[in-house]
């Protein structure tokens, strides 16, 4: 992780630095309420948003000074960020947890507050998220970089002459929100350049959730998890670009070092040598041996630091079926256990 974070460049200015830490106006925290669909699913509290959308004239002024004093004051978010996880069955007779999808239900309150600030976070990611993400970023669409990514492999498959080859390589991160590592999250933002007020509000909003299962309509005890994203919250998306931008920096590094070398499909070429797709990434490059190591190397290192599972053991030409099966199988054969 310390590699890593030593290798990433300060993009944060003070400008945005104090717009981030500015205080929040009661007209915004209204504007975040009124664009909520509403009759999701209410939390633990039972309140739909429709409730805070037709008596905001009553309740308004209390939800505004509470979401206010979150920032502004330090105040933590556990009393608002329990989290009940509902099990929708897949099929008619499930018989397994797979056989379930768990839903997260959060409170109204812990929406508006992570919601308005998620808004003044994606005001700064243009300026410093790099260029090949193209997820989730304003300004920039997805399907930008899959067009992209079409024209270069079409060129792979015209190409005929020249003594280079190329190599495409596509990852696809597994579980990626639920894998996230808090500390490696924390001293991304810092390294990034963001301030440690605007850093703290964002880990409160984190590392405060905690979780109980609801079962036939009961509630279970409540456990506090150490790592992870809530998946579909309105933060969750940005942060995971921070994270992302460790794998990026190593990328860059790696290029202009010489140790791998981007496919370029003319002379004037000037697309990126690693493409984003949210939690999917595609590599091309030169076919060359010491490429292939390096980057090897490098997906070896961001696995391990921000405790993502890459789907490495695909380099060599696996399914996922596959590779399931044989860690499966070595995993039965360390345990000795019969499967």
């Amino acid at each position: 992780m310390a590699h890593i974070l030593s290798r990433v460049e300060r993009k944060v200015t003070e400008e945005m630095n104090q717009m981030l830490t500015g205080a929040y106006a009661k007209e915004e925290i209204f504007a975040h309420v009124k664009s909520m669909g509403p009759t999701k699913a209410a939390g633990n509290d039972s309140f739909l948003v429709i409730f805070y959308q037709q008596f905001w004239h009553i309740i308004g002024r209390d939800v505004c000074n509470f979401c206010l004093s979150i920032p502004s004051e330090g105040m933590r978010l556990e009393s608002c960020n329990a989290t009940n996880i509902m099990l929708i069955q897949k099929i008619a007779q499930p018989n397994n947890l797979s056989n379930f999808r768990p839903i997260s239900l959060c409170s109204n309150l812990y929406k508006i507050i992570s919601k308005t600030v998620a808004n003044h976070f994606q005001k700064v990611l243009d300026c410093c998220i790099d260029e090949a993400q193209s997820a989730f970023v304003p300004g920039r669409l997805i399907t930008n970089n899959i067009l992209l990514a079409y024209e270069v492999l079409h060129t792979f498959k015209q190409k005929r002459v020249g003594g280079k080859g190329f190599l495409a390589l596509k990852l696809d991160m597994s579980k990626v929100y639920y894998r996230v590592e808090w500390s490696f999250l924390r001293q991304m933002l810092l390294k990034m350049g963001f301030a440690s007020l605007w850093v703290d509000s964002i880990m409160h909003c984190i590392d405060s959730i905690s979780y109980s299962i609801v079962i036939n309509g009961c509630e279970g005890e409540k456990f506090k998890p150490t790592m992870g994203l809530r998946q579909g919250g309105p933060l969750s998306p940005y942060i995971f670009l921070v994270c992302n931008e460790g794998l990026s920096t190593l990328m860059c590094l790696a290029e202009r070092d010489g140790m791998v070398k981007r496919a370029r499909v003319s002379r004037k070429d000037q697309r990126f040598l690693i493409y984003f797709f949210a939690d999917d990434i595609i590599f091309f490059g030169e076919a060359s041996n010491q490429g292939v190591q390096t980057l090897k190397k490098i997906l070896q290192e961001y696995e391990e630091a921000s405790n993502k599972y890459l789907g490495l053991p695909n380099m060599v030409g696996r399914g996922k079926v596959g590779v399931s099966r044989s860690k499966r199988s070595h995993e039965a054969e360390n345990c000795q256990l019969e499967h």
